[in-house]
């Protein structure tokens, strides 16, 4: 019983390590795919075909049900996914429908029409390639009305994060954050739209100041999952061993995740 994670690089392990924390039975397989990585500056069809052969790596391992913790992969490729590549034995999720619930208020799996919400202004930063998909934005609007989403691309966070370069990451965050304000100056919350960002969540926090609301995804994807698999128990699938595997050098992207996360991981490769 595995259930796959996936991401462009380093960025889901923070999906991973909630999940694992929520449900520790939980076999799971994390797939890297630090030789490509980033994923936000490439175009949609990249990400497709890059997205699909991770996919069906996963699915070797006994991963019937995959996540996509990777914003950009979900924005860019998971509608495409679902209609055209994914069988019905399968599922793959993204990252985005959970995050849009808890800024909504809503419980997990409410199909209700789109309602007035108490938040109206959102900040939303993403990677390029996530902004200009507008995903986050047609989701947002199935489940809400009158919220305006002011979105920022921030390029070169991912690159200096995977870098372990702090110091660059919180200069870009800081630059990226004044760049949102001056279009909307008192946003009421703020998204990070990709995984990798929860590692520098308190630079976003005080960039922004500390009156707005932020909202990440690790937990909010791992009790979504837990509320998913109680529901639908035959995507769990049948692989039974835990494994990290990656597109590039195992040694580095090991020392980096073990960095990232502050608990030995090792990978090995895919």
């Amino acid at each position: 019983m595995a259930v796959g994670i996936f991401d462009s690089g380093l960025g889901g392990l923070t999906v991973y390590k909630a999940i694992r924390d929520r449900l520790p039975d939980l076999p799971l397989v994390y797939f890297g795919d630090n030789a490509h990585a980033p994923y936000g500056v490439r175009t949609a069809d990249d990400i497709y075909d890059l997205t699909c052969a991770a996919t069906e790596r996963l699915w070797t391992e006994g991963c019937d049900l995959v996540i996509l913790a990777c914003n950009t992969a979900s924005a860019a490729a998971l509608r495409r996914m679902q209609e055209k590549f994914v069988p019905e034995n399968k599922r793959v999720l993204g990252v985005f429908v959970p995050l849009i619930e808890a800024l909504t208020e809503r419980q997990w799996g409410d199909n209700s029409p789109p309602r007035e919400v108490a938040v109206k202004h959102v900040a939303l930063f993403a990677t390029p390639a996530t902004v200009a998909s507008r995903a986050f934005q047609r989701e947002l609007a199935f489940r809400a009305i009158g919220v305006d989403v002011e979105a920022q691309p921030c390029g070169g966070v991912v690159d200096a994060i995977e870098d372990g370069d702090e110091i660059l990451a919180e200069a870009l965050i800081s630059s990226h954050v004044e760049a949102l304000k001056r279009r909307m100056p008192h946003p009421e919350a703020a998204i990070l739209g990709c995984t990798h960002y929860p590692f520098m969540q308190d630079s976003f926090q005080k960039a922004l100041g500390p009156d707005v609301t932020l909202f990440s995804q690790a937990s909010l994807v791992a009790e979504s999952l837990a509320d998913y698999l109680e529901r639908r128990p035959e995507f769990i699938g049948s692989g039974t061993e835990s494994k990290c595997l990656t597109t590039g050098t195992p040694a580095r992207v090991s020392s980096k995740a073990t960095q990232f996360l502050r608990m030995p991981i090792s990978f090995d490769s895919a």
